[in-house]
């Protein structure tokens, strides 16, 4: 992901609407490039600052940023670990298929 592409997905990333190749890949463009994580900041601290000063509600900007990529990078770790798993029991699958057909053949 370029930074063309990191700043047009900002709004989803905040709303909470990215796929999951996509939030994988905002990620670790965000971890490589400071200026991108710092217009994340702003923008979420816009956008949510905002809606929180019309609703009148107190708020801690910077924390329930952290909150938010903490959970991304969560559900990032849980679907790499689902798709590991899937491997894994695919390869299992065949190894038993392997073994059954050469059970019956002999």
């Amino acid at each position: 992901m370029n930074c063309k592409e990191f700043e047009k997905n900002i709004p989803d990333f905040i709303a909470g609407k990215l796929d999951f190749q996509t939030l994988q890949e905002f990620g670790e463009h965000m971890r490589e490039c400071p200026g991108c994580k710092e217009e994340l900041v702003i923008q979420f601290l816009v956008t949510e600052g905002m809606q929180r000063l019309e609703d009148g509600d107190a708020f801690d900007l910077q924390r329930e940023l952290e909150l938010r990529l903490a959970e991304a990078k969560r559900k990032v770790r849980f679907h790499m670990a689902f798709l590991k798993t899937g491997a894994a029991l695919e390869v299992l699958t065949v190894i038993f298929l392997m073994g059954f057909l050469g059970w019956i053949i002999s």
